[in-house]
């Protein structure tokens, strides 16, 4: 099974970059708990920590206090995608080029992965993962010549298929954008004037931080010193047209999320509601299946009338459980 979810974390020039990070990433756990990663910028160079297993227990005070510097940090959070359960594939995936140092973080899953890997290594790239978010590095450094970074990134979405949230750090300078299609969530906000990036607007409120709004599809960032600018990959003319994933608001995002600009607990409950609209079927009571299923539940029950009782009960002491059929 393809699975395509990750959480991806960024914030720019914070006293506690890596301590932010950290928090970010425990708001986002439920969108992975196979790896965490965490990579931030001292000045001089990128210094990361990454680990299999859930955020607690990757990091500990000294890879916070102490191993982490820096004011710009990207973190990452696996539930895998393409590549093995490896610890050579935990993100961000890290490279140095041109004087550069690079850190990549990426929720999504490219479709011409393949294709592009078997051009990539023709010309001579040499690749040191599984993971389909390494071919954008290759592609970038590919297109540097006589480029700036930033139009490097650009050049490399245009050969790119699928969906891709990314945030990226290049030594001083953090970079975010989503697909043209809007396939993945990435919003932006604020705290205490730093700039953050989250997959969802549960990880600012962790740290009481200020949501500003979503990326828009094919949107890029640019964050560098004091200024945040806005660029689009795709002419106005010709941009495709907008398909953001429905099982972020049906299942996959944390109810006290807004994603998409849509608040995912309302969203689901008017699920339910327009459910017992289309539907009336001879039962006692309603009961939902936890724990994605309860906000479902709770609309159905109420535009109903029915009885809502639970009678499933979920471990959470466990890792992600799922009821298929």
């Amino acid at each position: 099974m393809i699975k395509h979810y990750c959480g991806i974390f960024g914030i720019y020039n914070h006293a506690e970059a890596a301590r932010m990070a950290y928090f970010g990433l425990y708001a986002l756990q439920h969108r992975g708990q196979e790896s965490a990663g965490i990579v931030t910028w001292d000045g001089q160079k990128l210094r990361e920590h990454r680990g299999m297993g859930l955020v607690p227990d990757v990091f500990n005070e000294r890879h916070l206090g102490k191993e982490l510097k820096g004011n710009i940090a990207v973190g990452h959070i696996r539930y895998s995608t393409t590549g093995a359960s490896l610890i050579r594939n935990a993100q961000p995936f890290l490279v140095r080029f041109k004087g550069m140092e690079i850190a990549i973080a990426h929720n999504g899953n490219l479709t011409n992965t393949v294709e592009l890997r078997d051009e990539l290594e023709r010309k001579g790239s040499i690749f040191q993962t599984s993971i389909d978010s390494e071919v954008f590095v290759h592609l970038i450094a590919h297109n540097m010549n006589g480029k700036t970074f930033e139009e490097a990134v650009m050049a490399a979405c245009k050969r790119v298929q699928g969906a891709y949230s990314l945030i990226i750090l290049a030594n001083d300078k953090l970079i975010a954008l989503r697909d043209p299609h809007g396939m993945r969530p990435l919003a932006l906000g604020r705290l205490a004037g730093s700039p953050v990036l989250a997959s969802e607007t549960c990880a600012f409120d962790l740290m009481e931080a200020e949501f500003i709004r979503p990326l828009d599809p094919g949107e890029m960032l640019v964050i560098e010193g004091n200024s945040v600018k806005s660029f689009s990959l795709v002419d106005e003319d010709s941009k495709p047209p907008t398909r953001q994933c429905i099982f972020e608001l049906v299942y996959f995002a944390r109810p006290d999320s807004i994603v998409f600009g849509e608040d995912v607990y309302q969203c689901r409950k008017e699920m339910g509601r327009q459910l017992a609209l289309e539907s009336a079927p001879d039962v006692d009571f309603i009961m939902p299946f936890p724990d994605s299923g309860i906000y479902c539940a709770v609309g159905f029950a109420q535009q109903s009338g029915l009885p809502y009782e639970h009678a499933m009960i979920r471990n959470h002491y466990v890792g992600r459980t799922f009821t298929c059929r």
